[in-house]
């Protein structure tokens, strides 16, 4: 016969299972939560901040299934739509400064890479797009605080600008409207170069979220070594001195970037360090480092007869680097985007921020 009663209380008497737990299953026995006698209000904030940071969720997400839904982006469309924009947007800067400078030869296959590599950039953005003949629906509206629309009007105006250019240097007509149309071209350049930054940092995946200070920067230095990597394989030698200083200084800038990347984006960074991204990313530092190398032993005089060979594979180096690191970013995006502890983790160290914040749960005024 049963010896519990019911009281104000509640059941007492009661003889609980061998499986039976203690308050709401939390506690250690007590009949307190976790943390002390007072409800855990004795820990500290750095204390509670530390927990936060370290214990994992006790959850994924329904079915297993992602937080953040990944992208249905193609990797050697986007990918290729990255690097090819950014070559072209480096490359029309490097153009310009070669006419001003009197290097025509390099001036002009470089007119000739942008445009090439503009016109491909575009066709893989619009071969990725569900329904590429509703391209030019991106142009119906202009708004400023988009990245996409910004960026569609960024390829609509400096598309044929690289082409004007390019046709004039060519043909030897225009020469007043060719010269505008670089100018023109070299103005837009670095928007062109870095705003595929900016587009990839607007979304929600975590790893490109977490890095929307770096990757615009990132985007641009890469882009500065992709140029001067076709420079240096398309010009001729006795052209490349803003070539090799370019590389070096693209490749210095891009190692400097990718490391306040790494400090700043906090746990999502194992994005950047693991698995296919990590991969990709250590491979473009190799690389770049290698074509910057190259790049500047070609400039000396002990290369002799090998600073024109250097010179190339220096550049084609540095192209496979910049490539290799529009890849490893995109890659990383998609792996944040599958474990759901890259949307959740940061979620928590915040939480635990604003708890730690000061006047954090006093009362409002009046």
């Amino acid at each position: 016969m049963s010896e519990s009663e019911v009281t104000r209380a509640g059941l007492t008497g009661g003889r609980p299972g061998r499986d039976a737990l203690f308050g709401n299953g939390q506690g250690d026995g007590s009949g307190a939560p976790d943390g002390g006698p007072d409800g855990g209000r004795s820990e500290g904030r750095a204390a509670r901040r530390h927990r936060a940071r370290e214990e994992s969720p006790g959850f994924t997400s329904y079915y297993g299934r992602p937080v953040v839904k990944a992208p249905a982006w193609s990797p050697a469309d986007i990918a290729g739509y990255l690097f090819l924009g950014g070559l072209a947007g480096a490359g029309s800067v490097l153009a310009a400064g070669a006419g001003l400078t009197g290097r025509p030869h390099t001036a002009r296959a470089m007119k000739l890479g942008s445009v090439g590599a503009i016109s491909l950039s575009a066709a893989a953005l619009i071969h990725d797009l569900g329904r590429p003949e509703r391209f030019h629906h991106m142009l119906r509206v202009a708004k400023p605080t988009s990245p996409m629309s910004v960026g569609s009007w960024l390829l609509a105006v400096y598309g044929p600008l690289s082409g004007a250019a390019a046709l004039s240097d060519l043909t030897g007509r225009a020469p007043r409207a060719g010269r505008a149309a670089t100018c023109g071209a070299a103005v837009l350049g670095p928007a062109v170069a870095a705003y595929t930054g900016v587009l990839l940092a607007d979304t929600a995946l975590p790893a490109w979220h977490a890095a929307h200070r770096h990757l615009p920067r990132l985007f641009a230095a890469s882009a500065a070594s992709a140029a001067s990597g076709l420079a240096l394989v398309a010009g001729p030698r006795a052209e490349h001195a803003p070539a090799r200083r370019a590389a070096v200084l693209g490749t210095a800038a891009e190692l400097a970037v990718l490391s306040g990347l790494h400090r700043e984006a906090g746990g999502v960074a194992e994005t950047y360090r693991e698995g296919t991204a990590g991969r990709l990313l250590r491979a473009a530092r190799r690389l770049s480092v290698a074509g910057a190398a190259c790049a500047a032993l070609s400039g000396t005089r002990a290369a002799g007869r090998l600073a024109r060979p250097a010179a190339t594979l220096g550049g084609l180096a540095l192209l496979a680097g910049s490539a290799c690191t529009r890849l490893g970013v995109f890659h990383a995006g998609l792996a944040s985007a599958r474990d759901p502890k890259y949307t959740l983790r940061p979620q928590r160290e915040r939480l635990a921020t604003r708890a730690e914040a000061p006047g954090c749960g006093a009362a409002p005024p009046g």
